[in-house]
């Protein structure tokens, strides 16, 4: 990790575990880990187009699709992980604008409380990466500026399938 990707994990840890959404000590899932390339790949090209109006949505959905991995991971990984392209089959299920909603509705199967109290932690959650990110002061369109918003996403990734984790009764805790 470079020290900006440092700087977003600390802060996304610290909010997230102060509120218990995730454990002091985050889940290990290579398998969700190993996903990150392929779905950066696939998204990153949707994710730039609306980072200019939609940063907040550029950033938080990551999230939720890291949340997605998670639940496809604990459900059935091996019908899931064969898939070519599970980014792809995620926004064509209601487009790019309502990703979001359908991942909290069909895959995470969330309803009244919950989807809200998801919606406003990914919220919070990309709206601190976006702030953090501001502040770094880099020029737009400069590859800095990518490798930047690639850091950005790739913490709201983990932080989403360590959340999901974490919601699903997956806890780590330091072996004595």
């Amino acid at each position: 990790m470079d020290k900006f990707e440092d700087i977003l994990h600390r802060d996304l840890h610290q909010y997230l575990s102060g509120m218990k959404a995730v454990d002091e000590l985050l889940p290990q899932c290579p398998d969700v880990e190993g996903k990150w390339e392929e779905i950066a790949r696939a998204y990153i090209p949707d994710g730039i187009r609306e980072f200019r109006d939609y940063p907040s949505a550029s950033l938080g959905w990551m999230m939720y699709i890291g949340m997605a991995l998670a639940k496809m991971w604990d459900d059935d990984w091996d019908a899931c992980s064969g898939k070519d392209d599970l980014y792809t089959d995620m926004r064509d299920r209601r487009g790019y604008d309502s990703m979001d909603e359908y991942i909290r509705e069909e895959v995470l199967e969330l309803q009244g409380a919950e989807y809200t109290d998801v919606e406003k932690v990914t919220g919070e959650c990309a709206s601190r990466v976006y702030n953090a990110l501001l502040r770094q002061g880099i020029e737009p369109g400069t590859k800095e500026a990518f490798d930047a918003y690639v850091a950005c996403l790739h913490q709201l990734y983990l932080f989403g399938a360590a959340l999901q984790l974490k919601r699903m009764g997956y806890h780590m805790t330091k072996e004595n």
